[in-house]
């Protein structure tokens, strides 16, 4: 018994060592091959979300292809692979549907592209910084350095915000003054900030200063103007420090909720008799 198995063995070992060596080769050749792609999507300038998920495909690809060739080797029969691989297939698309519709929503992603890598963007109330785009996954980065993936069949069915769609947009910021205040010259306040930032825009509109309100305790002043799409929160910022200190330098006030309370001390005094 132990005699045959050697012997068994001694005539399998040629085709292991072969089957190890279409392995280690094919981790090599898909290396080379990935490494040949990567440099020539890059050449060609090629979005890097379709480069990713391409790079992510024929990765799988080709262990597949790497798989099927040492089975071959093992001289397992090829109609018997098939069937094997008709069979798994079967099982394994009912067991991961959920995983196909993500594949499915992948190439959805790929070929409407609501979104690419490095666009910041809101997809069912999680917003950040999308960093790739695989297979199965859609990887985000959020603003406290925190990884969110979201299954593609759920990303391709989402209603996304993407805040980089366009390369210009609109801020809109309040400005709140006291009634007490001159409400023009808050406005050329505002207006001369803006006009000396560079980086405030008067194209496709020119800045909107107007009032927008009058409220319970201030008169608000609304700015609307055009900035780039990626210095949005830069420049948020920026206008709100700004236009604060250019208050304060003219002797503007911004009011603050406050409650007056009176007193009536003589109400509920008497003397009893």
């Amino acid at each position: 018994m132990g005699e045959k198995l050697l012997e068994r063995i001694e005539d399998m070992l040629p085709n292991l060592i072969a089957a190890v060596i279409i392995i280690l080769a094919g981790h090599i050749v898909s290396k080379i091959t990935l490494r040949i792609m990567a440099k020539g999507l890059n050449v060609k300038h090629v979005d890097t979300t379709v480069h990713k998920f391409l790079m992510s495909t024929v990765r799988v690809v080709i262990a597949l292809f790497v798989a099927i060739m040492a089975l071959s080797v093992l001289k397992v029969p090829m109609t018997s692979i098939i069937a094997a691989v008709s069979t798994a297939g079967i099982a394994i698309g009912l067991a991961l549907k959920d995983s196909l519709s993500n594949v499915a929503g992948g190439f959805i992603i790929l070929f409407s592209k609501p979104f690419k890598c490095g666009d910041y963007i809101v997809i069912n109330g999680t917003q950040g910084t999308v960093d790739a785009i695989s297979m199965l996954y859609t990887k985000i980065r959020t603003v406290d350095n925190r990884i969110v993936y979201i299954p593609n069949s759920t990303v391709s069915s989402a209603t996304i915000e993407n805040y980089n769609g366009y390369d210009m947009r609109r801020l809109e910021l309040d400005f709140s003054i006291g009634y007490g205040e001159n409400h023009r010259a808050a406005m050329e306040i505002i207006r001369r900030v803006v006009r000396d930032d560079p980086d405030c825009y008067d194209k496709p509109d020119k800045p909107l200063i107007v009032m927008k309100e009058h409220g319970s305790s201030a008169i608000v002043i609304m700015l609307r103007v055009w900035i780039r799409s990626d210095m949005y929160w830069a420049m948020r910022w920026r206008l709100l420090q700004k236009v604060k200190e250019a208050f304060d330098e003219n002797g503007i006030v911004i009011p603050y909720d406050q409650m007056d309370l009176h007193l009536d001390l003589d109400r509920g005094s008497g003397q009893e008799k």
